[in-house]
């Protein structure tokens, strides 16, 4: 899996999305519109129902519910984590991010612009509150836009 990178400061779900499902972030962010959904819209990034429609559309499947992070050894291989959390007048926020293991290998795709790499493996200083897990097997492919 690559890292897409998020083209605004608010696109982290749609970046997200797109990176699991293999897509560009303008191709993704297209798709999202098209369904009402939209970078600057603060429900993106303090509602899971975007991002979970957004895949779905892409044809994943996510877990129904969120699960607490407990260590990186119990995330599932392809997962979507809320770092960055933090409440903001009563609302909760997060940056979203994907974790991926793959050929026994981890790592944390992240698609803010101003890193200097977006595939992170410093695992110690990202603090997961939560997370999704993607199931990945057995893919439909994703749907047509409007």
């Amino acid at each position: 899996m690559k890292p897409v990178i998020q083209e605004e400061k608010t696109g982290c779900g749609i970046a997200s999305a797109a990176a699991i499902g293999g897509l560009s972030y303008n191709k993704t962010k297209k798709i999202a519109n098209d369904m009402g959904i939209f970078a600057d819209d603060q429900a993106l990034w303090s509602d899971t129902d975007y991002v979970r429609r957004l895949l779905s559309k892409l044809g994943i499947r996510t877990a129904i519910s969120e699960k607490p992070f407990t260590g990186w050894e119990h995330l599932p291989d392809c997962a979507l984590l809320a770092i960055k959390w933090h409440n903001r007048s009563g609302k909760q926020f997060w940056h979203w991010v994907v974790f991926v293991r793959e050929n026994s290998e981890s790592y944390v795709l992240d698609s803010k612009k101003s890193l200097r790499n977006n595939i992170r493996k410093d695992f110690g200083r990202i603090k997961p509150k939560w997370f999704i897990p993607v199931i990945l097997e057995n893919r439909k492919p994703p749907s047509k836009p409007n």
